[in-house]
């Protein structure tokens, strides 16, 4: 690992968290990723109470990463190439508040910057509908049950059919072609 004082953390929601950790684990100077919840009140929620409700939490992933290897903007990059932003109210095939895209933001520069990739990407025309993700700060994180946990790698075949089931991989062909894969 890397000198831990020049790492940083990046949070971020994108519907289910499964499709969530691949784009980013293999990326140059990531060097952890989390599935978990975050956004709400509720401490060390369960994926039963988050699903079902009434913690105001979403699933999200907590990424650390070198800053000097891999900068937060191309996090926002890889990020934005992830999701519907255009659509508040859950990703694909997964619907309400455990689903809605945010960026948690840990720092002013980082609030910063995700503003300014949000405006680029609404100025850029590419969707025909308004960008809606939130940029909200920071709120205790709370990593989800071991199982959640690299899904990907603990489950292809069912990581797949998700990201194919959900609608997910032909929304991000559509839209940008395969610039993440």
């Amino acid at each position: 690992m890397d000198n831990p004082s020049r790492l940083e953390k990046a949070t971020f929601a994108g519907g289910c968290f499964w499709c969530m950790v691949k784009p980013f684990d293999e990326q140059p100077g990531i060097e952890k990723i989390i599935s978990g919840y975050t956004g709400g009140s509720t401490e060390n929620p369960t994926y039963e109470e988050v699903c079902s409700g009434g913690t105001g939490h979403t699933e999200a992933v907590q990424i650390t990463f070198n800053p000097n290897v891999f900068s937060y903007e191309r996090l926002l990059e890889l990020y934005w190439m992830q999701i519907d932003p255009t659509d508040a109210d859950g990703q694909f095939y997964d619907r309400g508040d455990s689903y809605r895209p945010v960026i948690f933001y840990h720092t002013d520069k980082q609030k910063d910057l995700a503003e300014k990739s949000k405006q680029q990407l609404q100025d850029s025309g590419r969707f025909k509908s308004p960008i809606v993700v939130p940029i909200e700060p920071a709120k205790p994180f709370y990593p989800a049950e071991d199982h959640h946990q690299d899904f990907y790698k603990k489950n292809p075949e069912h990581y797949y059919s998700y990201q194919t089931g959900s609608g997910r991989a032909s929304f991000i062909s559509r839209h940008w072609g395969n610039k993440n894969e």
